[in-house]
């Protein structure tokens, strides 16, 4: 079996749902731009030697409905030739796109491929437009059905992670993400067109673009002061606030994979290879501990140990589960999301594997770093992490 290689990994900023720079942009402009830049910033690439296009996507229906995967690579001009799919596994889609796309490499049946991501929560909100649970199944369990926030609250209740630590954790994430805005470290970042409506004096609107090349969530003025004084949003007398929960986001990423054979025909040196990624199942109530059990499966499968692992990205869906984790897994909090997490940046659903995997990249490479995990948990009651060799 050959290695799969990463040789691009970008991301568009990630901007606030309804409030933020991307809420007049459709997600296919954003996924079609980023699928772009990926291929112009990869040496010596042409769209029509991408054998497909693997797209993950929270919810797959209207603006992002009708297969986005294939149809944004026809927007983004790729030849009618090369193929495009959708991939859903909530809040791991941008990574389990990936790695379908490293499993095709591996196993021979492509030399390159692309992996990617895009939610937009302005257009579609979470849960879709037409949830529909089953109805005899949901007195059964009911708990596949329940509320994110109101899992992280169990998660919180259960495990005796507090209030204060959970405001600490998200005012460390706000900071962390406000210096490294300040310091221009987010070089995974694309500048990013973006539409807004302008009203003219006569009533009617006119569409204007302009250029988005920050993440629009992050909060530099973020007190744990303020922070303490947010009420619960999920449960009387919880300590799940939208202060320390992840931003709702629109946003998109991707990244451009190929075989050793066919990075030593381009002469691209790529950035890192995947080792393992490994998905996991835990009670549906309290999906956020999924990545303490899938970090760990995914580091037997590379053979590593915690210890050897120099940056991870988990994404803080909540604080409560971010820190739960971290916490039984023993990670050196330094090693974590060293420029911010979801709390801050924002937690585009589909996007955010993609993302996580953009960002983790760009830093093991400003750090030196050999090894790197990226995980988070999902809707329903899952987990999943992949790790990530730096090429020498």
């Amino acid at each position: 079996m050959q290695d799969a290689y990463i040789v691009t990994s970008l991301r568009t900023p990630g901007c606030r749902r309804s409030k933020g720079a991307f809420k007049d942009t459709r997600p296919e402009d954003l996924l079609s731009h980023i699928l772009n830049a990926a291929v112009e910033r990869t040496p010596n690439l042409e769209k029509k030697d991408v054998s497909d296009i693997m797209i993950g996507c929270s919810f797959p229906e209207a603006e992002q409905g009708l297969n986005i995967g294939r149809i944004v690579s026809q927007i983004a001009g790729f030849p009618e030739a090369v193929p495009g799919a959708t991939v859903n596994r909530f809040c791991s889609s941008g990574i389990e796109a990936i790695s379908i796309s490293a499993m095709r490499i591996m196993a021979g049946w492509s030399d390159i491929a692309i992996g990617g991501g895009v939610e937009s929560m302005t257009y579609v909100p979470m849960g879709g437009n037409l949830p529909r649970p089953h109805p005899e199944y949901t007195k059964l369990n009911a708990d596949l059905y329940t509320s994110m926030g109101i899992t992280a609250e169990n998660v919180a209740q259960r495990y005796k992670i507090s209030r204060e630590d959970q405001d600490e954790f998200a005012y460390n994430s706000q900071m962390k993400a406000a210096k490294a805005m300040k310091e221009k470290l987010y070089t995974e970042i694309v500048p990013t067109p973006a539409v807004k409506f302008i009203q003219n004096p006569d009533g009617t609107f006119k569409k204007e673009t302009f250029l988005q090349d920050f993440d629009d969530g992050i909060r530099p003025t973020t007190t744990v002061e303020g922070l303490n004084k947010l009420n619960p949003v999920f449960a009387a007398g919880g300590s799940v606030t939208a202060g320390n929960s992840s931003q709702t986001t629109d946003g998109a990423a991707a990244a451009v994979l190929m075989s050793g054979d066919m990075v030593k025909k381009l002469g691209i040196k790529p950035i890192a290879k995947i080792k393992a990624y490994a998905v996991v199942g835990c009670r549906a109530d309290e999906m956020g501990v999924g990545p303490r059990y899938a970090i760990p499966k995914a580091l037997e499968m590379a053979g590593l140990s915690i210890n050897d692992i120099g940056l991870f990205e988990i994404n803080e869906a909540f604080a409560s589960q971010a820190l739960y984790c971290i916490r039984e897994l023993g990670i050196d909090m330094e090693k974590v999301n060293i420029h911010g997490g979801a709390i801050a940046l924002g937690h585009p659903l589909g996007c955010t594997g993609a993302k996580l995997c953009a960002t983790l990249l760009a830093n093991m490479q400003a750090k030196g770093v050999k090894y790197g995990v990226e995980s988070m948990c999902i809707g329903g009651g899952m987990g999943a992490a992949a790790v990530f060799e730096m090429v020498e």
